[in-house]
């Protein structure tokens, strides 16, 4: 579902600004302050309705203003379109439409692309804590098989409930003997969900391990690591024995909201261990690797929205990355520095206006 245009009004340092999007790679350049960084996000912002930067969407919102809205028009074949328009409202809060009417964010998933990002910020998906992996691998997974998007959702919920039940037991205000469901119904919901995320490390990690040597960084692996079985039996067995435990925390101990993806050098944690160039490349290596196993999937190419990438790369890796952007899909990416840009990436260029407004076209 490739982009067509962005209209953008009022978010960050962004009055009003238009762009024409193409095919290929879009680069974004601009002197430092510019927008760059802002363009992309309304770009995420309209199509998913969230930020990749915060968690508060009103700071999205221009310094003096009340509302940040930006709407996006993708191709979903020759002859239809559709308009998607996020906003946020420092009174009435956010909205998010699909062709001028709410819609659900499954809905509305099924109407855009897969959203891939690089930016400084996103280096928590390698630094940070395993649940900003197990959170992306789920995205992946609701990319890779839209008939699994749920997965995580219904656990999440199932294990509210069974949370919520241990702390009214823990109260005096049920039997302990009404967690038995929930410890089937919980088993029933993690295994799939484990399943899933199995299976998409298995597709991932052997071009996670390519792409992250031809970066520069070798014996890189991907693995998941689960806490339990994926075997309801085994995992309802494995709560009940926990229970005392459970109740004593109030909370689960067991099942797949507490898994890792583990990203290694040479067996090394790349958390913990992996130099700042490191990470940044295994960061790399693991959107590229979703990337290319979408494509051999058969499934769109996700777009890619990459925040000065340039910088973080040698001539010779900046050429390696703007060769793979080339083949297929959307990418946009953002540069300060115009010369550093290689050839494939330097053919569709929006160059930001030193001021807040502008309608501005992608020129060769």
């Amino acid at each position: 579902m490739p982009l067509v245009s962005l209209d953008v009004r009022d978010l960050r340092s962004l009055d009003r600004l238009q762009i024409e999007i193409g095919p290929g790679i879009t680069s974004v350049v601009g002197d430092h302050g510019t927008g760059k960084t802002n363009l992309l996000e309304a770009i995420y912002f309209g199509l998913s309705g969230r930020s990749f930067r915060t968690r508060d969407r009103r700071e999205l919102i221009r310094f003096g203003e009340s509302v940040a809205r930006a709407e996006l028009v993708a191709l979903a074949d020759e002859q239809t379109s559709h308009s998607l328009l996020a906003s946020v409202s420092r009174t009435e809060g956010r909205r998010h439409l699909l062709d001028g009417e709410p819609a659900p964010p499954e809905t509305i998933a099924r109407h855009r692309p897969h959203l891939v990002v690089f930016s400084p910020d996103r280096l928590v998906l390698v630094k940070g804590p395993p649940a900003e992996r197990r959170a992306h691998i789920d995205l992946f997974i609701t990319a890779r098989w839209p008939s699994r998007s749920g997965l995580r959702q219904d656990y999440g919920q199932t294990l509210a409930q069974r949370n919520a039940l241990l702390r009214r037991v823990n109260a005096g205000l049920a039997p302990e003997a009404e967690l038995d469901a929930w410890d089937i119904a919980l088993a029933a919901a993690a295994t799939p969900l484990i399943e899933a995320r199995d299976e998409a490390a298995a597709e991932l990690a052997p071009r996670f391990g390519e792409s992250a040597a031809e970066l520069g960084v070798e014996a890189a692996e991907l693995r998941y690591a689960p806490r339990s079985e994926a075997d309801p039996e085994a995992l309802r067995e494995a709560l009940a024995e926990r229970r005392t435990s459970d109740l004593q925390r109030a909370r689960t101990s067991l099942g797949p909201h507490l898994d890792e993806l583990e990203l290694t050098i040479g067996g090394r944690s790349m958390r913990r261990y992996g130099s700042q160039g490191e990470q940044r490349a295994g960061l790399l290596a693991l959107l590229f690797a979703e990337r290319e196993t979408l494509i051999a999937s058969g499934s769109p190419a996700p777009l890619m929205l990459l925040d000065d990438v340039m910088s973080e790369l040698d001539p010779a890796h900046r050429e390696l990355l703007a060769s793979r952007l080339a083949n297929a899909g959307q990418s946009l990416v953002s540069a300060a520095d115009e010369d550093a840009l290689p050839s494939p990436a330097a053919e569709r260029l929006v160059r930001m206006p030193s001021g807040s407004a502008a309608v501005l076209k992608a020129v060769a």
